[in-house]
């Protein structure tokens, strides 16, 4: 179900040239919820939407307030997190500029008599979310929001797929949140994020639900996909997608990146986060068996760069402690698989840090990052990010 809350609502009108498709919005404050069907827009006091077709969108902000200081956290979509606590004093503007990706279900229909289907079998959480539908939407949050114009323009950029479960997923409702839907905010705006990972899948159920097709469908050479399963596919009391460690789950992994490669995609394999079990000796229990180190061992011998996000969400939890380590966590840290912003947020830093070590991503990381080391992260007591309006106590599916 759609519950957005908002910030400014629009005041001007969409205009596009043949050449350049720029579709230009000026906002006005304390103006009433408005939709205009003929330009396929909406807004209300912490939303925008607009119609588009799918594809990647350059999105540039005007933030700012002429009588009082602002502070605004913009999310894409599904909570992906674009922009964090851009904050700016009374009479100064800042312009900021982040890519969007926008997709829907529809596939190619197959030709006459050939297996496929012409749409991604969604769950039924997906339908009607704002992941698959045909908009754009930002939801513009912050203590004291102040969102004066946005221009929307499709761009030609490289797409850094997202392939995974409910730990990679764009989350879509507080308090739980994934790594993959923080990590737009690590990145330049030279790249778009599509995060087609979604909870409770495998890297049978991935291809069986017609989510590969989808990736491989958009898929351009210069493109780069992350693939990170492992959670799910260990579970033996779920038949139909139980992959072995030692044999299924690596001809999987191998079959994947051979997909991406034949279409110029380079592939990058990712370790699943731990989950936050405990041994007796203090340190974290692994709980993935065989399945991290399969990942290493076909990274390396498909020579596939990989992240170790296993190895970095120990350090990670270890460096909280016990008593800590939940506040990193989805529902006040009784779950223990899913995490919160903080842990998601943590986690994503992570991925970006580790992107800077693979030559061929290093470009697309921001450049006034600091240096990140999981074993010494941020205070999680401090640490604050703007909720979206969007709030459900249900668990991701696959705890």
């Amino acid at each position: 179900m759609r519950r957005l809350i908002a910030v400014a609502a629009l005041a001007g009108s969409a205009m596009a040239t043949a050449q350049a498709p720029v579709r230009d919005f000026v906002m006005a404050a304390n103006a009433d919820h408005r939709f205009d069907g003929d330009h396929g827009f909406e807004a209300d006091r912490h939303l925008f939407s607009v119609a588009v077709p799918p594809g990647n969108y350059a999105v540039t902000v005007t933030l700012g307030d002429p009588a009082r200081a602002s502070d605004n956290t913009i999310k894409a979509e599904s909570r992906r997190l674009m922009l964090e606590a851009v904050r700016t004093r009374a009479g100064e503007f800042v312009t900021r500029r982040f890519i969007v990706n926008v997709r829907t279900p529809a596939l190619a229909p197959p030709p006459a008599n050939a297996p496929g289907g012409d749409a991604v079998r969604l769950k039924p959480r997906e339908i009607g979310s704002f992941t698959w539908d045909d908009r754009l939407t930002l939801e513009i949050l912050g203590p004291a929001p102040a969102l004066r114009r946005v221009s929307v323009a499709p761009v030609e950029v490289p797409t850094l797929f997202l392939l995974g479960d409910s730990t990679v997923t764009d989350q879509p409702a507080e308090p739980a949140a994934s790594w993959g839907q923080m990590l737009p905010a690590f990145l330049t705006p030279t790249i778009a994020v599509a995060n087609h990972a979604e909870s409770g899948e495998t890297l049978k159920s991935f291809l069986t639900e017609l989510r590969l097709d989808k990736v491989l469908a958009s898929a351009r050479p210069g493109d780069v996909a992350m693939i990170q399963f492992g959670h799910n596919d260990q579970k033996a009391q779920w038949p139909q997608t139980y992959a072995d460690a030692a044999t299924t789950y690596r001809a999987y992994l191998r079959t994947y990146i051979a997909e991406l490669r034949r279409r110029g995609v380079t592939p990058i394999l990712v370790t699943s986060p731990e989950r936050r079990q405990w041994g007796a000796d203090g340190h974290i229990r692994p709980s993935l068996g065989d399945y991290p180190a399969a990942v290493r061992a076909v990274a390396a011998e498909a020579a596939v760069p990989v992240i170790d996000l296993n190895a970095d969400s120990i350090s990670f939890y270890e460096a909280l402690g016990k008593d800590r380590a939940p506040l990193a966590f989805n529902d006040q840290g009784r779950d223990a698989t899913h995490h919160g912003n903080y842990g998601a947020w943590v986690l994503a830093r992570d991925v970006a840090e580790r992107m800077r070590a693979i030559g061929s991503l290093a470009r697309f990381v921001r450049s006034d990052l600091p240096p990140f080391d999981p074993s010494h992260p941020p205070a999680p007591e401090t640490f604050r990010l703007a909720a979206s309006g969007m709030r459900s106590s249900e668990r991701p599916a696959g705890n």
